[in-house]
């Protein structure tokens, strides 16, 4: 399923399936949802939550493998993380909050 997160503060930043699910999760949003809203006043919430789950993704992973990022395959072989995936919706909900503009998602 495709979803797009959309805010008059900044580009629309496009999602599938998984990836938007964790997101969602990550916002403790409902992922059943077609639709959605952040508002103003839930953006702080928000990007701390996202935060959280940006910092428990990445500290997982070096605890996997300290090494890491100094290993990780490169180009077009390196998988993507979440904490990778999650960077554009956090920067298009901090861009909403300076901006006191909500952002909403749908199909």
């Amino acid at each position: 399923m495709l979803t797009i997160f959309k805010s008059a503060a900044g580009a629309d930043v496009i999602m599938l399936g998984a990836t938007a699910q964790a997101m969602f999760k990550a916002l403790g949003r409902d992922a059943d949802s077609p639709t959605g809203i952040v508002t103003v006043e839930q953006l702080p919430d928000a990007i701390a939550r996202l935060k959280q789950a940006i910092d428990a993704d990445r500290a997982a992973q070096a605890k996997d493998d300290p090494d890491a990022e100094e290993n990780a395959p490169r180009g077009m072989a390196a998988p993507v993380s979440f904490y990778q995936r999650a960077w554009p919706l956090l920067e298009l909900l901090e861009l909403a909050k300076n901006e006191q503009k909500p952002v909403t998602w749908g199909v």
